[in-house]
């Protein structure tokens, strides 16, 4: 057996071998990496050691008279000085429609265009979501979303945010089974209030979402099925609604100054005869059948043409022919009772008037609805589809080139 001071001995050599190994090591990846990759700035250095170092600011003011002019340095060419040339290639994808968009200075228009049919295709809605739930029945839906548009209005919340509770209440409801009507209201409002604060700068609070409930729902119900809706759905709470989509068409329809691409230019009246077909279409439970860009387009073609529809949206007469069909009956009761006219809010702009969601006798219209679709069931299947149902919008607010 080895005596202590041999084990000693033994350790302290080892100790001293060991930074020296390392320090070895170390040197030897430094060298490698100086070896396979070459510096910049080394180069930089050496160019700047080459030419004559430049005074300092304040001194060359100080000497600008008394010094001679001296010659312009040649331009360095961005190679020279170390930076790597990349082969680059276009990343933007050919649209599967054609773009109306303008040419825009912020962005590709085809690029934007795709990632706007992207979205469109992403949020899709099943049309047999009442088949799930036994104990409900489609007008209970219908009755719900007409309350909501009423909720929308006592507060006057955007368009846009009535269209976003109900693509979350409908998703939502395509994840569950056997939901009872009891249940319904809760769904319904703790939607609505998501997409408040999703859209709307001051949303109310959750006591005044709570209070129209009638006591219905209470506040800690109305935030725990937040949280319940926002897992079931992934967290995934932007889509482009139909009215979104409406936005889009009428405003390429009216766009007359392309470097105001942003800014509303359609009159406010058509917009909302139009928004309020939609509103009337949505709360049918078939409208899930159809994606939003289409609902918006069918919505636009009975109060334009078919030429223009092309235009601002890009689909054909074959992609939007069933949805225009199924909403003949829709634009027939409009027609029958006439387009409400716009609503003036208290403390709302003059110009943004038209994206206050307002409220109608929507469930008294949609009694019409079903009337016309049982009396002319064959019939709007075999005849041809009447262009421009409901009242077209006076010639002086007509776009310039909707003919072409």
């Amino acid at each position: 057996m080895p005596s202590k001071s041999v084990l000693n001995t033994q350790v302290n050599s080892r100790t001293d071998e060991a930074p020296k190994s390392s320090s070895a090591r170390s040197r030897k990846r430094k060298a490698d990496v100086a070896i396979h990759l070459h510096d910049p700035d080394e180069e930089i250095t050496e160019a700047q050691t080459r030419k004559k170092p430049c005074p300092p600011q304040e001194t060359c003011r100080d000497q600008t008279a008394a010094s001679s002019p001296r010659q312009a340095d040649k331009p360095v060419g961005i190679g020279s000085v170390g930076f790597t040339h990349y082969a680059s290639r276009s990343v933007f994808v050919t649209p599967t429609r054609p773009s109306p968009l303008p040419a825009l200075c912020w962005a590709s228009k085809d690029d934007v265009w795709s990632n706007l049919l992207k979205k469109d295709k992403l949020y899709l809605h099943n049309v047999h979501v009442m088949e799930r739930h036994p104990n409900l029945q489609p007008k209970m839906r219908a009755i719900l979303l007409d309350w909501l548009i009423e909720v929308c209005e006592v507060y006057k919340l955007h368009r846009e945010t009535f269209y976003l509770g109900q693509d979350y209440f409908d998703r939502f409801m395509a994840t569950q089974k056997n939901v009872q009507k009891s249940t319904l209201q809760l769904i319904g409002i703790s939607a609505l209030f998501i997409a408040a604060k999703m859209e709307e700068i001051y949303p109310p609070k959750v006591h005044q979402f709570a209070y129209v409930t009638d006591g219905a729902c209470t506040e800690e119900e109305i935030l725990s099925m937040e949280v319940i809706i926002m897992k079931e759905l992934n967290w995934s709470l932007s889509p482009l609604t139909p009215v979104s989509w409406l936005n889009i068409y009428m405003q390429m329809a009216y766009l007359k100054e392309f470097t105001e691409v942003l800014m509303p230019q359609f009159p406010q009246t058509t917009f909302v005869q139009i928004a309020e077909l939609l509103d009337l279409c949505i709360l049918d439970v078939r409208s899930l059948e159809f994606s939003s860009s289409l609902l918006a387009a069918s919505a636009l073609f009975h109060f334009s043409s078919l030429e223009l529809i092309m235009k601002v949206s890009g689909v054909k007469w074959c992609d939007v022919e069933r949805c225009v069909r199924w909403m003949v009956p829709f634009a027939m009761a409009i027609r029958e009772v006439g387009s409400s006219s716009l609503k003036t809010f208290k403390g709302i702009p003059a110009e943004n008037m038209h994206n206050i969601q307002s409220h109608a006798p929507y469930l008294d219209w949609l009694g019409r609805v079903h009337s016309h679709q049982l009396a002319d069931l064959e019939h709007s299947q075999t005849s041809p589809v009447p262009s421009g149902v409901l009242t077209p919008p006076p010639s002086s607010e007509k776009p310039e080139d909707s003919s072409s």
